[in-house]
């Protein structure tokens, strides 16, 4: 893998915080604890009855329980479920048929019922997401947890790769960023007493509208996964609101109007990983921001609270792309794609094509909270069609359309991030409530295409 100089200033401060940190006893970017945050790997039990373990397809994943089905069973010592009071039970699933539950009982295969984890498809065995549910009452302190999987399903129907139990004293540490209910019941009322335009004759009726935007600026920062923190993330390309950096909040971006997107009301912060060729930045031509809905019925859908913030893609994702690979770049205009980088990771343009991508982002949300943990938790993909369980609340289906000005080379390219795989997005929302809430109530709700104007 190359490796790219890093400014001075991030060495200095990386060294700084990590100093800080041990002088004071700390855990560098966390708060400290004030309930429990406990993660248990699957392969970790103690016992068990119908389960194999296998490595995951995702780097970092380490092993998951596979294939699992009706009535088998898993054994958790010592799970420590903190004090009384809210706990987050969420667990890291993959399945390609059938639906179920994880019931995940305290003391014994029948005993106190603690959860009910849901099970949906999720579009293959190693494409994983995260469910969760909250639980107000619970047995405290160290526990002896069972897995229990339940499905009327005869065939296998889940992977399990962790389960994680979050304390209420421990949320706001642990990265879950709840909403304030009162602004968002206020956001929604105004949404919901919106009169929708007329759709003229003519108009494609596909629910989507767009924020077309340039270039802005990159920065080594990332407000979401490492804020307070200049210099500590590898390189971004921002676009959208010009005043993004490490110290940026929801606050600072309605606050900051320069934008590089249109419409002008749209304030959001836009991010992606820098791309290098021969050792050299290369700035994205531009990226359209598409606002859509892949539900059958999208006039369930409603606009983002402000504030939200989510990613779609992971920087930890470094395996090979070789050409069909999902979600890979692309050769966009004249021509096409006429080869492929030696490593066969990168498409080789024709002279008038560029290189472009598309990264989409999750379409349900849980209702609860602007942010989670892994910046991903708080929401999920649909994959029925409809926004249901842990998932209840249908948002626009975001997605990034990136175009650099290149065609490539045999040498290919290097994200700041390291490999193709390792694309990813991040969406911080600044939206101004009511620009964004008649766009949604036009064009998404009224399955009808509007330009970024938010026109038909």
């Amino acid at each position: 893998m190359r490796r790219y100089p890093v400014p001075l200033y991030t060495l200095l401060v990386n060294a700084l915080v990590v100093v800080l940190a041990a002088a004071l006893g700390l855990t560098v970017s966390a708060q400290q604890a004030q309930a429990a945050s406990v993660t248990v790997q699957a392969e970790s039990n103690s016992a068990q009855s119908g389960v194999t373990l296998e490595g995951t397809a995702d780097t970092g994943g380490g092993q998951n329980a596979a294939f699992l089905s009706d009535g088998d069973w898993m054994r958790f010592d010592n799970v420590d479920l903190d004090g009384a009071g809210r706990l987050t039970v969420s667990a890291r699933i993959a399945s390609a048929a059938g639906t179920g539950t994880v019931e995940l009982r305290t003391a014994d295969l029948t005993g106190p019922l603690l959860a009910v984890i849901p099970v949906s498809q999720t579009g293959g065995w190693q494409n994983w997401a995260t469910r969760t549910t909250e639980v107000t009452t619970h047995p405290t302190g160290s526990q002896t947890v069972f897995a229990v999987l339940r499905s009327t399903t005869p065939n296998d129907f889940v992977n399990i790769n962790w389960f994680s139990f979050v304390g209420a004293g421990d949320a706001a540490a642990a990265g879950w960023v709840p909403i304030d209910q009162a602004k968002w019941n206020a956001q929604l009322a105004e949404f919901r007493a919106m009169t929708p335009a007329a759709v003229p004759a003519g108009v494609v009726r596909v629910p989507e509208f767009n924020a077309t935007c340039t270039y802005s600026h990159s920065k080594p920062d990332d407000p979401i996964v490492l804020p307070g923190l200049p210099g500590a993330s590898h390189m971004h390309s921002f676009f959208g609101n010009k005043s993004t950096d490490a110290f940026s909040t929801t606050q600072s971006l309605l606050a900051s109007t320069p934008t590089s997107c249109t419409p002008a009301n749209d304030l959001s912060a836009y991010w992606i990983p820098t791309l290098y060729e021969h050792n050299t930045a290369v700035e994205p031509e531009g990226m359209i921001v598409y606002y859509g809905s892949r539900l059958p019925d999208p006039s369930v859908t409603v606009p983002f609270p402000q504030g939200f913030r989510m990613i779609a893609g992971s920087a930890k994702t470094q395996t090979p792309t070789p050409a069909g690979s999902p979600g890979q770049f692309w050769c966009a205009g004249e021509g096409g794609e006429i080869g492929r980088s030696a490593d066969g990771n990168w498409p080789l343009c024709a002279p008038k094509a560029h290189l472009t991508h598309q990264l989409v982002f999750p379409d349900c949300w849980d209702g609860k909270n602007l942010d989670s943990p892994d910046h991903k938790s708080h929401v999920a993909f649909t994959y029925d069609g409809k926004c249901s369980g842990a998932y209840p609340v249908a948002i626009p289906n975001l997605s990034f359309v990136t175009s650099y000005p290149t065609s490539g080379s045999a040498e290919g390219f290097q994200l700041a991030s390291g490999m193709a795989s390792s694309i990813h997005g991040d969406f911080f929302n600044a939206w101004d409530n009511a620009a964004l809430g008649h766009r949604v109530k036009d064009c998404i709700n009224q399955k009808a295409k509007c330009s970024s104007a938010g026109t038909f």
